[in-house]
């Protein structure tokens, strides 16, 4: 089944809030070797303006992954995950992530391009802080293989 084309123009329900935790940041800034003290230590992140440890940019993955996950989900998608792989990944900020932050993230398809027995889906996930300004929009490109090609 190919991807479903009515996908595009979708919005899905806004995620549960997510708390960014200290520790998740500094786990998050290790594995990406961000090694900039303001993402581990808070003293650090304090001199700097913030109210506590600064995640790394493409931290907004984690956050953007709830909202992936609906998209994913669908049945009606075409979307098959033992053929899919993540193409691309672009982060548009309004403000760093800190830690303490309370994130809601509404994921939208914007585009699909079909090639051959491919379709390329682009989204995006607006996510927005507990006063409901915005922090960043993620925008993720995923290669889709037909499935049964």
């Amino acid at each position: 089944m190919p991807v479903n084309p009515e996908l595009v123009g979708r919005v899905f329900p806004p995620t549960a809030p997510y708390l960014v935790g200290r520790e998740k940041v500094r786990e998050f800034a290790r594995a990406v070797f961000a090694d900039a003290p303001q993402h581990s230590d808070p003293e650090a992140a304090r001199a700097l303006g913030y109210t506590d440890v600064v995640a790394p940019p493409t931290f907004a993955m984690v956050v953007q992954d709830l909202a992936l996950q609906q998209l994913l989900a669908e049945p009606d998608s075409g979307i098959e995950l033992s053929r899919l792989v993540h193409a691309e990944q672009r982060f548009r900020y309004t403000r760093p992530i800190v830690a303490g932050d309370e994130l809601v993230a509404t994921q939208s398809v914007t585009g699909i391009r079909t090639m051959g027995g491919n379709a390329m889906i682009t989204s995006e996930a607006e996510i927005v802080d507990a006063d409901g300004a915005h922090v960043v929009t993620t925008t993720s490109v995923l290669l889709a293989g037909e499935a049964g090609a």
